[in-house]
């Protein structure tokens, strides 16, 4: 019998599942941020006791290990990447420092946003004292107007190794359509710096790692890359090295942001960021076509923060515009999923500028020292410690009683709120909570809305290890009419990771016409440089699937387009009918489907079909299907849950203003069938489910939890 094992790293804890035959063991452990393989290796080994297995006979028998990590997010926040040169055509050395007109709010909190007179635009990853410009110049047609000099490039690469340079990042103009410059630059780099030599550096090109149009989005991505890809190498590969010592034989495989996953010989560090929730939206996918929900609302409030995407018609294929990676905007396609900071882990605190107004987050305690109620050392009041003051989480039974928390510091921590406000640590904490509930629903609201939905039109997933606490709150401000919980909540996106194939994407910047009124035939369609830009990815998307031992006919491609009318401004996402145009049947298709969705996005006014219709950026999404697992249906019991009531205490409730006796029910007890009215409060090992007055909360054969209004 075989196994595999899925790895969510958070900002708090590390999720782990594993899928052994029929049976599906899940554990967390908390983040070492000193070292991430060893909060791996702890939700492993607590995972393999649930089996009755060592670390060692479970990894033997596993054939793959999937792994999302926040490893890339850590080195960004602590800026710990190594010093980077780049080069770059001459003139154009201060454009990390120009950026675009919207530097200064890229990665910024709404929050933030609102004092633009404090707002400053990013410090750039590389300063302008570690930037040279190189005379040369490629033209906006690939023609080498302007050639590189060989001894000018020599003479550019020692000052910046003079300054300390461990690794470069090159990004020259218009080298996504002639990288020939760029790679005489990594050409000369390689013959002053040898493999032979301990002093070989990493070097990066923008026209392989990102070769798009838009010099500052592309230069961000390729310095991204270059700044993570040192210190994720080292410890990816250690942890490698780590999985083989104890017998997994198999190359680990990263989870990507596109939504799949490949080996870690084939992702860029830059793809690795956000994975984790991006995952749960996919893992949310995949089971909204077992219920099938079309619409559903995903939300994942973690203990670091709360992530939320928008499934429609079961779908996912929504990427962000202009996705930005911490401060820096790029092009790089992402799966849409937005954060905000809200999890149990966020602080409260009190802002002084707006006359001592009640905050939640996005500053928040982590793993180490954690809320107050973890008794390691942190004293500022958390989500988590109103949660405990409130009745909500049981101090005796936090990650099924491994972990005991003290509802004592829980309750000193609120002093901090309570007394500048006037307020008791009960209120205090109430205030908490409803804050950061309202906070998360009108989020969400404000999501659906502005994409042309209501949210009575949707269901909502409830995950995460707060997710199931809070879902019936933030929903109050969404009206969706049901809620569904999870057995595996806590550790979803593990369980997404589970859920996910084979994916890659390749891109590049292509300008052709599709369609063009004021020429005649109408349909001027560039089918050879459409067909050859489509040709040229596929060469490489087939390549590397078959360096990951599957065969070309077991790949899946599918085409996604950048498209605009004429030379308008915003590029619209277009998944492709056709993968190649063999007459003006293909081009009517994917024109219509061009229109349908600007049509949908930007309303008729929008629409100036004289000025043509383009095609400016290729995506090729090459993928395999990999197996999935498939969850347990367990028999109808009955509508009575009385078997599964562990005890009574007292919890506030809104409703009261006060503190009520309530059930406690034991979740693991719960049989398919069983309708538990509110209020109530569900204890699992790794979540607690909070149901008020007015709510129930149904059972179903997956076990899975639906709260509906009674």
């Amino acid at each position: 019998m075989e196994s595999t094992i899925d790895i969510d790293v958070g900002g708090t804890f590390t999720d782990c599942l594993v899928v052994f035959g029929e049976r599906i063991a899940r554990a967390k452990s908390p983040t070492t941020g000193y070292n991430l393989s060893v909060g791996f290796r702890r939700a492993v080994e607590d995972a393999a006791q649930q089996l009755d297995m060592s670390l060692s006979d479970l990894l033997q028998k596993t054939t793959v290990v999937r792994y999302s990590t926040t490893l890339a997010m850590n080195t960004l926040i602590q800026r710990t990447g190594p010093k980077l040169g780049l080069i770059t055509t001459a003139g154009q050395e201060h454009m990390l420092l120009i950026g675009r007109s919207r530097a200064w709010a890229d990665g910024l909190h709404p929050r933030e946003r609102r004092y633009m007179y404090l707002a400053q635009k990013p410090e750039p990853l590389i300063p302008y004292d570690m930037t040279v410009g190189v005379r040369e110049r490629i033209d906006c047609f690939g023609n080498a107007v302007i050639p590189l000099q060989k001894e000018e490039v020599r003479q550019k690469i020692q000052a910046l190794v003079n300054k300390g340079a461990r690794g470069f990042v090159v990004s020259l103009l218009w080298s996504f359509i002639n990288p020939t410059h760029e790679q005489l630059v990594r050409e000369v780099i390689q013959e002053e710096y040898p493999d032979r030599y301990l002093g070989n550096m990493p070097i990066l090109l923008s026209s392989e790692v990102q070769p798009k149009w838009h010099e500052y989005p592309r230069t961000n991505v390729v310095i991204l890359s270059g700044y993570l890809h040192t210190e994720m190498t080292e410890q990816l590969s250690a942890l490698g090295e780590e999985l083989r010592d104890y017998g997994y034989k198999k190359p680990l495989s990263i989870i990507n942001n596109i939504g799949g996953v490949a080996k870690l010989s084939r992702t860029r560090a830059v793809d690795t960021f956000g994975a984790g929730p991006i995952a749960g939206l996919l893992g949310a996918s995949w089971i909204s076509r077992l219920y099938g929900f079309p619409n559903v609302l995903v939300t994942d409030m973690g203990g670091t923060s709360f992530d939320y995407g928008v499934l429609i018609d079961g779908s996912c294929r929504f990427y962000q515009d202009w996705p930005v990676i911490d401060r820096w905007a790029t092009e790089t396609s992402m799966v849409e999923v937005s954060t905000i900071g809200a999890g149990g882990g966020s602080i409260a605190w009190l802002n002084k500028l707006m006359g001592n107004k009640l905050e939640i987050g996005p500053k928040s305690a982590g793993s180490n020292p954690g809320p107050a109620c973890y008794d390691l050392g942190g004293i500022e009041p958390t989500v988590t410690d109103a949660d405990v003051v409130l009745g909500y989480i049981n101090p005796d039974y936090f990650l099924g009683g491994k972990m005991q928390l003290s509802r004592e510091k829980a309750i000193q921590s609120m002093e901090t709120i309570a007394r500048p406000l006037g307020l008791t640590p009960v209120e205090a904490a109430s205030h908490i909570r409803t804050i950061v509930d309202a906070n998360m629903g009108n989020t969400i609201l404000k999501e659906v809305v502005l994409r042309g939905f209501a949210p009575d039109q949707f269901v909502v997933f409830a995950y995460g290890g707060a997710g199931a606490t809070h879902c019936v709150d933030y929903n109050s401000h969404l009206k969706a009419p049901k809620i569904v919980t999870f057995p595996f909540a806590s550790v979803f996106c593990a369980l997404g990771g589970a859920t996910l194939d084979l994916k890659q994407c390749y891109e590049s910047s292509k300008h052709v016409c599709l369609y063009s009124p004021m020429r005649l035939p109408q349909y001027l369609a560039e089918y050879d440089e459409f067909n050859r830009a489509v040709d040229g990815l596929k060469e490489l998307a087939l390549r590397d699937i078959k360096s990951e031992g599957f065969r070309p006919e077991d790949v899946t491609l599918a085409l996604e387009l950048d498209m605009r009318y004429g030379d308008h401004l915003m590029l619209t996402r277009v998944a492709s009918p056709r993968l190649h145009l063999q007459g003006d049947d293909d081009v009517n298709a994917i024109c219509d489907a061009f229109i349908s969705i600007h049509l949908a996005r930007y309303g008729e006014l929008a629409a100036i079909p004289v000025t043509g219709i383009n095609v400016e950026s290729f995506y090729l999404f090459a993928s395999v299907p990999l197996p999935k697992p498939e969850l347990p249906v367990f028999p109808l019991e009955g509508e009575n849950p009385q078997q599964a009531i562990k005890g009574r205490r007292p919890v506030y409730w809104k409703q009261f203003s006060d503190f009520k006796e309530t059930d406690i029910f034991d979740a693991e007890l719960l049989c398919h069938g069983n309708i538990v009215p509110g209020p109530a409060i569900i204890e699992a090992t790794d979540t607690t489910v909070v149901l008020p007055p007015g709510m129930k909360y149904s059972v179903d054969r997956y076990l899975s939890g639906i709260i509906e209004s009674a």
